[in-house]
């Protein structure tokens, strides 16, 4: 399990580069393939010192990647030597490490805040790395001060610190504050003490292993490192878990990945192997893994309360987010209530459009209207409004009766035409049409003519029935623009939020509504007319946190707009596909894509179900380092809206070829 340490200080000076041969040796001789990396340097000889002493055969130009001869901070230093650094290859640098080594320590220039560039600091590096930090500091007048601001601002800046270790500068007799110092910052800093680092007078492997071995903790750094022993991740997943959508017989018998850990657009395995996430974790990770803001921003709410009903009490990030949302959402949304994931948003909304009318007297308004075809989620409620009999078939006697009209995207005039007859003969029984807008996710990506959700509006508006859009897989940038149904100026009675709302990170839904339909809930206490409707974990103060901050990216990084870019090249680059003799369609809205698979193009003959050829294409994109999820036969690809031109090229790249390898192996094999 490739992983990394860095190493900072309170200051330049300190021994960073002795404690970071200390940890080495250590490591070492508890058997690990330790790598190490000093990816700026301002004079001296560290980085040859420690290649040299701890025997390491990386290249020094991946070990020191930028070397500036004067003894300056990094952005004056690389200045004057006319030498650009380029922070992403140091960062692509350290992951070619990783792949050859357990652990890899970084160490670090100066302190935290000592600037590589004139706008990025080493805790900017850090970060990017996403590694947990040791801190350096020496012993004496002064260290208490020195060390609290550092620990201080590294939890300020979002920084993990595993410990600190005390560097011994010279054989000069210690007094009260050497012996004192370390203790008083454990206390009021609330880190680990790992240890103290005698003065070393000769840096001999062999002595600073013998005079270091029982003066150095390694159990921080260990109990992030160290796999327990003779244990089998995905053996014990198979003897105790059971997966959803997966049919587990196919499960126990074929090879699984276990994800260890998460960057940018990029899934770690337990063995150290890196893919990209073309499917955005089933559709819910927005700016990239492991962002820094978000991280920060849910850390410091875990720092002041990380649950409390809301039953009867309210929280800030609750309120806050509810706020935000309303900001953003189509015009005449005015109400949010809170679920835990897409299927309870659905529940809620139904719930809601039915209630209110028996609430104010229209009792006959009990029908729900939804699309062959269409996806709501896996809880009752949301499989009865569902039409795709593979999912739910097998549940129609346990859930209630609702009208079904055909997709948009199969037969656009037929469905308005129904959906008005039914209206007209039938409005005053219909409490609702509830929708995915402009495309349906799970039926494989079928994407609707333009205007057809407007002309749905209309209807509804006429024949007095609440339009629901089901936005949990379309909205936050999915479909090109915050919400879908934005596209065709279309203000829904009720919104339904979730996936992306927390930008992948923790369980939120959202159901958005009309003060008209809140309003419809508003009695005396004792006509029992309250919306009976909750769950434990309503309006987490974490995930509103999480979703707070997402939100804020979105503004900050300005996701929408470089989003519009990657949308054209990438609808430009799967136009190439159909010189793939099975690829029958590509289907794309916004950075929702589905491609499906046929025998025969010109007759879209379809490959039988038990076939598998979407999960065959899947698996042999994962031994080229992509993970995809089919939907039957059509292949889909949803990657985080952050992902880069590259990586979303490599990921239609691998695609590409896969579906290739795959369907030609098909053809030699029937």
């Amino acid at each position: 399990m490739s992983q990394g340490i860095f190493i900072t200080a309170t200051d330049t000076g300190v021994g960073k580069t002795a404690v970071s041969f200390v940890l080495g040796a250590l490591l070492q001789k508890r058997g690990f393939n330790v790598g190490y990396m000093k990816p700026v340097q301002c004079a001296g000889w560290d980085a040859k010192w420690i290649k040299k002493s701890l025997r390491l055969k990386d290249p020094l130009g991946e070990i020191n990647p930028f070397f500036a001869p004067e003894a300056l901070s990094p952005h004056l230093a690389f200045k004057r030597a006319k030498i650009q650094i380029n922070i992403p290859k140091i960062i692509s640098t350290y992951r070619k490490l990783q792949e050859k080594h357990d652990i890899v320590i970084v160490e670090g220039a100066g302190g935290l805040l000592v600037p590589l560039v004139d706008d990025y600091l080493v805790a900017d590096l850090i970060r990017d790395l996403n590694l947990d930090t040791v801190i350096v500091s020496r012993l004496g007048l002064g260290t208490i001060n020195h060390t609290l601001l550092t620990i201080k601002q590294a939890q300020g800046e979002g920084i993990r610190i595993k410990g600190v270790i005390f560097n011994i500068l010279s054989k000069d007799k210690t007094g009260i504050p050497e012996k004192t110092n370390s203790e008083a910052i454990k206390k009021l800093g609330g880190v680990s003490i790992m240890g103290i680092v005698p003065y070393l007078k000769d840096l001999n492997k062999a002595k600073i292993l013998k005079s270091c071995k029982n003066k150095i903790s390694l159990k921080e750094i260990l109990g992030k490192f160290e796999k327990p022993k003779n244990i089998n991740f995905e053996d014990l997943d198979k003897e105790y878990v059971w997966h959803p959508f997966a049919q587990m017989r196919d499960w126990l018998s074929e090879e699984q990945l276990v994800i260890d850990e998460a960057k940018g657009s990029y899934l770690k395995d337990i063995n150290g192997r890196w893919y990209i996430d073309g499917v955005s974790s089933l559709w819910v990770n927005v700016h990239g893994h492991n962002h820094p803001h978000i991280n920060k921003a849910v850390k410091k709410q875990l720092e002041k309360v990380s649950h409390s009903t809301f039953l009867g009490l309210s929280n800030v990030a609750a309120v806050q987010l509810a706020k935000r949302l309303v900001d953003i959402a189509p015009k005449g949304l005015k109400k949010v209530f809170y679920s835990d994931n897409g299927s309870t948003a659905v529940e809620v909304a139904i719930k809601m459009a039915y209630q209110y009318w028996q609430n104010t007297g229209k009792t006959k308004k009990t029908g729900l209207i939804h699309l062959e075809h269409s996806y709501h989620g896996d809880t009752l409620g949301s499989v009865s409004v569902g039409g795709i009999d593979l999912f739910h078939k097998v549940y129609r006697k346990m859930i209630f009766k609702t009208i079904s009209i055909p997709s948009p995207a199969i037969d656009a005039q037929k469905c308005l035409k129904d959906l008005e007859s039914l209206l007209r003969k039938r409005g005053n029984e219909v409490a609702a049409l509830i929708v995915e807008p402009l495309i349906q996710g799970a039926a494989g990506m079928l994407v609707w003519p333009r205007g057809i959700l407007k002309k749905m509006e209309q209807l509804c508006r006429r024949y007095n029935v609440f339009l629901i859009c089901d936005e949990v897989a379309t909205g936050f940038g999915r479909a090109g623009t915050m919400f879908a149904c934005e596209q065709e100026k279309v203000s829904p009675d009720i919104l339904c939020l979730a996936k992306g709302l927390t930008g992948g990170y923790l369980p939120l839904a959202a159901t958005l509504t009309t003060q008209k339909i809140f309003d419809g809930f508003l009695f005396d206490y004792k006509d029992q007319k309250t919306f009976f409707h909750g769950h434990t974990y309503t309006a987490n103060p974490l995930s509103c946190a999480a979703a707070l901050a997402n939100l804020d990216v979105f503004k900050t990084e300005k996701t929408l707009y470089n989003l519009q870019p990657k949308i054209k090249f990438l609808e430009k680059k799967l136009k190439s596909f159909y010189t793939l003799a099975h690829v029958g369609e590509i289907r794309q809205k916004g950075f929702m894509v589905g491609i499906e698979l046929s025998k025969d193009r010109t007759t879209r003959r379809p490959y039988l179900w038990n076939e598998k050829i979407g999960i065959k294409v899947c698996q042999r994109a994962r031994k080229y380092g992509v993970i995809l999820r089919p939907l039957g036969n059509v292949v889909v690809l949803m990657p985080p809206l952050s992902i880069s031109i590259k990586e979303l090229d490599e990921l239609v790249r691998v695609t590409y070829q896969c579906i290739k390898e795959a369907t030609e192996i098909y053809d030699q094999s029937s």
